[in-house]
């Protein structure tokens, strides 16, 4: 994927145009498992096997390919410690924190509201 630069332009800047560098971002980070791992680090460090124990049901593949997407996108910082295993330690950048914030309000959303969406789903699928 070649990713576009970012000139000052608003068309860069604008979501709902299919080629803008706004809508490849939110791209990125607006998926489940990017969310859950945001989550999960908060305002901690975890290694890679933690990371993978907090958010129940990512496989490793989907793991490593959201931390380096989290990673390129310098939402998170990826800390090698020179040990035998390699020790991999990853954090969450200040962007990161910031992105959180709007993550905690939308799990807040989801629980507040997860009766509400029970029973609109059961009367939809009836």
């Amino acid at each position: 994927m070649v990713t576009k630069q970012f000139a000052g332009m608003t068309d860069e800047a604008d979501l709902r145009r299919a080629d803008s560098l706004a809508r490849e971002i939110f791209s990125d980070v607006a998926n489940k498992w990017a969310l859950l791992i945001i989550e999960a680090l908060g305002e901690r460090t975890l290694r890679f096997s933690e990371l993978r124990d907090e958010v129940e049901g990512i496989s490793h593949k989907m793991l490593t390919q959201n931390l380096r997407m989290l990673e390129r996108n310098g939402l998170a910082e990826r800390k090698v410690h020179p040990t035998v295993p390699p020790r991999v330690e990853y954090t969450l950048t200040e962007p990161g924190r910031a992105l959180r914030a709007t993550v905690d309000l939308i799990c807040g959303w989801t629980q507040r509201h997860l009766g509400h969406i029970e029973t609109a789903r059961r009367r939809f699928d009836a």
